[in-house]
């Protein structure tokens, strides 16, 4: 059970701190209460929400609990308020929960969905329920996620949003996505998902608990754009609650063109890599590629900026991984997409003298890795994130202005960089 805080409800500094999770078996994609899911991901996407127009306002990859930590011991009568933040709006929205690393059914007694307001408030008047198969209750197999009935609510782009969950049981390890870069809540004992102060919720979280995705039917939208990526794509080293991870600064860059819109999903996950997965950091991009990106409603691009750990995480092991075998990677990637009729597209890797793992031998693989980026032709595309960061004096390292200062991440300026060098029209047409 999460433990009750008696400390008040606003605040950053009083984050729960529950480590990363970790993560222990592939997602096994399972059914919906109304519709089982096929073996053809885009088309159970497309049948489960309803046909065109319908589109990933936001997303959030799932992970399993660290063990030891507060949410391996999940919640027990009580609930859990996410808050979302949208891409793109619309007139219908569907929520898409998630036990996939559960080992037991997840008993759900209620959902609503509303306008967030300030800390864990609601705006009046938005609460709206949310049923899955028609009924209000129900449970989320082990390894399983589910899809709501669509939900009459008009959303705007780019709109904070609540997600209540009522967990009326134990609810075992909790299924999460760790550094959410926003303050969530869990309430003391009992249903609050109808309430529209915040009052019951006294515990602040750095997680989002079982919700992994906000789906829209948005008309005026064209597709997904899914960024699938690490902890810089997580936004780490961004100010919590301030939505000023690059996906969400690409997302403005989209809505602000008007016409035809682009709903971007971040499938960023803290320390991932490409090819293998870890405890802390979930499992390989290789092995969540259809889960978490080809697998979304709409999707039509992908942008893929992932590779960094992997060169990280082996020189601390002692032996440099080669760009070769990341190439590799990459291929497998874009063989995927491809097969799909999904653009892809490959960003090159950030400079990062000066963090904890670089090496010598490391930066001579990032710069052969970037080197194939740029010049191999095989993504459609490509997104050069190294010369938007570098720093003009000195191009191993992270322009100063745009580090978080860790020399790894970017902080929100270098963020918005990134997103301001990404060229639109390559995705729109």
């Amino acid at each position: 059970m999460i433990p009750s805080s008696g400390s008040g409800r606003r605040g950053a500094s009083r984050l729960v701190r529950f480590g990363l999770p970790g993560a222990v078996a592939l997602l096994v994609l399972a059914a919906t209460i109304a519709v089982i899911m096929g073996s053809r991901p885009a088309a159970a996407a497309r049948h489960r929400s309803g046909g065109a127009g319908w589109v990933t306002s936001w997303s959030a990859s799932p992970q399993a609990a660290a063990p030891g930590t507060p949410a391996a011991g999940g919640l027990d009568d009580q609930t859990v308020r996410d808050i979302i933040f949208t891409s793109v709006g619309g007139d219908l929205v569907r929520l898409q929960l998630t036990n996939a690393f559960g080992t037991s059914p997840l008993r759900v007694g209620r959902v609503t969905v509303a306008v967030a307001g300030p800390g864990a408030e609601e705006v009046p008047g938005t609460i709206h329920p949310v049923t899955f198969g028609g009924s209000a209750s129900f449970r989320v197999p082990a390894g399983a996620r589910l899809l709501s009935d669509p939900v009459a609510m008009r959303v705007r782009p780019l709109q904070d949003l609540a997600v209540s969950i009522y967990l009326p049981g134990r609810s075992g390890a909790a299924t999460l996505h760790a550094y959410a870069r926003q303050v969530n809540w869990v309430s003391g004992p009992g249903d609050h998902t109808a309430d529209q102060d915040g009052g019951a919720f006294i515990t602040p979280i750095p997680s989002w608990y079982y919700l992994s995705g906000l789906i829209v039917r948005s008309p005026g939208a064209h597709g997904t754009v899914v960024a699938l990526g690490d902890s810089i794509t997580d936004g780490a080293g961004s100010p919590a609650d301030a939505n000023a991870r690059w996906p969400n600064d690409l997302a403005r860059r989209l809505d602000a063109l008007g016409g035809p819109a682009l709903s971007v999903a971040d499938a960023g996950i803290a320390g991932n890599r490409v090819l293998a997965g870890a405890w802390c950091c979930g499992i390989s991009a290789e092995a969540r590629f259809w889960r978490d990106a080809l697998d979304q409603p709409g999707v039509r691009d992908i942008i893929v900026l992932e590779g960094i750990n992997d060169i990280g995480a082996s020189a601390r092991a002692g032996t440099v991984i080669s760009a070769a075998r990341i190439i590799a990677g990459y291929r497998q990637l874009i063989a995927r997409a491809h097969a799909r009729g999904v653009k892809i597209f490959g960003a090159t890797l950030l400079p990062f003298k000066g963090a904890w793992y670089y090496t010598a031998a490391g930066e001579a693989t990032r710069e052969a890795v970037n080197a194939w980026i740029r010049a191999s032709g095989a993504f459609d595309g490509v997104i050069d994130f190294d010369a938007a960061i570098r720093d003009p004096a000195d191009p191993l390292m992270m322009n100063p202005a745009y580090d978080s200062g860790d020399h790894l991440h970017p902080n929100a300026a270098g963020y918005q960089a990134m997103a301001d060098v990404i060229d639109l029209q390559m995705l729109r047409k």
